[in-house]
């Protein structure tokens, strides 16, 4: 009876949903570092992405494989391939390659920030198509946590970089792609399973990257310095694979808009990671927007579910 109980709550209870959440969020901000000291080997956008597609691609072909061989999966249609396809294409090739074109001009920080206005993006996108709506206590921590996130937005506005504007657009961009993913495989995971749905969206994603960088780069172009491979491995197994599942999960127990919402902690380890690892500045204003940013967090995540 415990066994089948455990299983149960790690199967649906939302309090998993909440831990898969804060994995994917952590493992997905810790990309922007990796970027980032990927780029001190004078690699490209394209490239980068290509190697990290690359490594990140087998793991997501055993699982598709696994998952076609289970006897009870659904059926999938047309309109399920297609949401796939599309779906993997904006919210893994697209979104990523924005991102990592943007990362050339600005900072980690300021990377994450710019990239997590795309929880506000999922719920506006949300209310408009699926006329979900907003309780008060969403409308409170989103509130807080931006707060949050203009304190520490302030600790980069008065910098000069080189191209700012430009990374900014890019970023944003990729924010944009990243929340409309959000948004529909949120009810395409609903029919086709979290891992299946995962697997197949992310070979598309890994299929998208490799052929551009075919069409675009010599394939002498991946033979590159041992150091920078052992970053696009890491990144590729902490940074895409467990988080890009861990999301599906999360989605599946506890919807996108809480995931999205869950989010929140993105900038908060970007921030501090990039303090650790890239040397970037950590002040007192940075400190309090992220004791905001992680109130609005707990907020969403210690909501206690109807029923």
């Amino acid at each position: 009876m415990n066994r089948f109980s455990m299983k149960d709550f790690l199967s649906h209870h939302p309090l998993m949903g909440i831990v898969f959440a804060l994995i994917s969020a952590i493992g997905f901000s810790a990309k922007a570092i990796f970027v980032k000291l990927a780029y001190g080997y004078a690699v490209d956008a394209v490239t980068l992405l290509a190697l990290r597609m690359a490594f990140s691609v087998p793991f997501f072909l055993v699982a598709a494989v696994w998952v076609g061989r289970n006897q009870s999966t659904r059926i999938m249609t047309a309109r399920d391939w297609f949401s796939v396809a599309v779906l993997g294409f904006i919210g893994y090739y697209l979104a990523s390659f924005l991102d990592f074109l943007g990362l050339q001009y600005i900072g980690a920080g300021l990377e994450r920030l710019i990239l997590f206005l795309y929880p506000t993006m999922v719920v506006l996108i949300s209310t408009l198509v699926f006329r979900k709506k907003v309780d008060n206590r969403t409308i409170l921590a989103l509130l807080i946590s931006y707060a949050g996130i203009a304190l520490v937005f302030l600790h980069d506005v008065g910098v000069e970089q080189d191209g700012m504007l430009l990374g900014s657009i890019l970023v944003f961009s990729s924010a944009l792609a990243y929340a409309i993913y959000l948004v529909g495989a949120g009810h395409t995971i609903a029919r086709i399973g979290a891992t299946r749905f995962t697997a197949y969206a992310m070979t598309v994603a890994c299929a998208a990257a490799l052929l551009q960088f075919v069409f675009t780069h010599p394939l002498s172009g991946l033979e590159q310095p041992a150091g920078l491979y052992g970053l696009c491995i890491a990144m590729a197994i902490f940074s895409t694979v467990l988080p890009a599942f861990a999301l599906g999960a999360a989605m599946r127990r506890i919807g996108s808009t809480r995931t999205s919402m869950i989010g929140a902690i993105g900038p908060v380890a970007t921030i501090c990671l990039a303090y650790m690892f890239l040397g970037e500045l950590l002040s007192a204003i940075q400190l309090a927007g992220s004791a905001l940013v992680l109130m609005g967090v707990l907020m969403i995540s210690l909501k206690k579910q109807a029923g």
